[in-house]
């Protein structure tokens, strides 16, 4: 299931087919619209006993939109419009399918509603690990095929999935239980602080808006903070990053959230001035002449030690950061069953992954500072 360094949001990932939509008879005027500062894949509608959510980019490209309605327990739904999903508040049991979904739940104090989830192993959080190993937890298989069976034993009140396009059976399967399913995309959000604003998409779930709100301010205010603090350095340290599979080098495009962090951390990224918001495949020829000398090298794909990416390609050791041993890696910190915490936490903290790359970069202003995600291969 690993592949290479800036495609990993896109490794458990399944799609979606919707039964016909559920449709009713007199909406109300909306009371106000939720303030988002930097996610742009959802909005939130406030009505009067109701709010509805509304993905606007399920996945990238997609030309369809979804619309959920929330409605407070006892509080007649309105009926004049259609609605991909109804949910009664307040939830009591969610299943949630990616990793990136835990650190929400946890921040708002909601991870005892956790019921499901598909491959277990993935998980790196020691606090829901330890609900796992109690049993408060089910298997479900994997993304693409979950095991049905189970998921209608569990009843949840939702299913939260994501997807990178329209067609997969399994949700089909899951709808046609009568299961709410919805779609999260924090994933397809093109910068740090738009995939941890997605934190407001549970925070409505569970009627905490207010906590999400709390939760995020903070996390945008340390990272805008660090951002300022990186600003004062005098020096911009070029930086690679990613690493050659099956003898082709991927690397984040210059509008990446990867991209942004480096650029935010006020280092030099050398593809910065490509465009796009997923990876750049290369062959090693092209890498090497362009960052053979760069001052760092973050992110080398699935690599933890230097010998280990010596024995896989020995053309490393000609890069300049490799010889200078100054080569880091997030991929040494895993949970007990081998989930890399980073895939996990980091699009919910990014406040963290850019004190950790300003750690690296410019360490003299956080001399104090322990890294998080990052350590240095040796």
């Amino acid at each position: 299931m690993r592949i290479p360094f800036f495609l990993i949001f896109l490794i458990l990932v399944y799609a979606s087919c919707k039964e016909p939509k559920r449709t009713s008879s007199s909406e109300e005027q909306v009371i106000r619209f939720e303030e988002l500062k930097h996610a742009k894949g959802f909005s939130i509608s406030h009505f009067e006993g109701y709010k509805t959510v509304t993905i606007t980019n399920p996945w990238p490209g997609a030309e369809e939109e979804f619309t959920y309605l929330l409605s407070e327990k006892g509080t007649k739904a309105p009926t004049s419009r259609e609605y991909d999903a109804i949910i009664e508040l307040p939830i009591t049991s969610i299943v949630v399918t990616s990793t990136t979904h835990i650190p929400s739940l946890e921040m708002l104090d909601v991870s005892s509603a956790l019921v499901g989830f598909p491959n277990l192993n993935y998980i790196s959080s020691e606090a829901t690990r330890k609900r796992i190993d109690a049993g408060a937890i089910k298997e479900l298989g994997k993304n693409e095929a979950i095991n049905t069976e189970v998921l209608i034993d569990l009843n949840p009140d939702v299913v939260v999935t994501f997807a990178v396009d329209g067609g997969n059976k399994t949700v089909d399967a899951i709808e046609k239980t009568g299961i709410p399913v919805l779609y999260n995309a924090d994933w397809t959000e093109t910068t740090p602080l738009g995939k941890a604003e997605w934190i407001k998409f549970f925070g409505v779930l569970f009627g905490k808006e207010k906590r999400a709100d709390s939760i995020f301010n903070e996390i945008e205010s340390n990272y805008l903070a660090a951002k300022e603090l990186a600003g004062s350095a005098v020096e911009k340290p070029t930086v690679l990053s990613g690493a050659m599979y099956q003898d082709v080098w991927y690397l984040p495009q210059g509008d990446s959230w990867a991209a942004q962090l480096i650029e935010d951390a006020h280092g030099e990224y050398l593809w910065h001035d490509s465009e796009g918001t997923g990876s750049i495949s290369l062959n090693l020829e092209a890498v090497l002449e362009k960052a053979q000398h760069a001052d760092y090298w973050i992110g080398p794909g699935q690599f933890t030690g230097l010998q280990q990416m010596l024995e896989k390609h020995s053309v490393y050791a000609e890069f300049e950061a490799f010889q200078q041993k100054k080569v880091y890696s997030f991929t040494t910190n895993k949970g007990a069953t081998g989930g890399v915490l980073y895939y996990e936490l980091a699009p919910n903290r990014p406040d963290l992954v850019l004190q950790d790359m300003i750690k690296i970069l410019h360490p003299n202003l956080l001399p104090e500072y322990e890294f998080y995600f990052f350590n240095k291969l040796e």
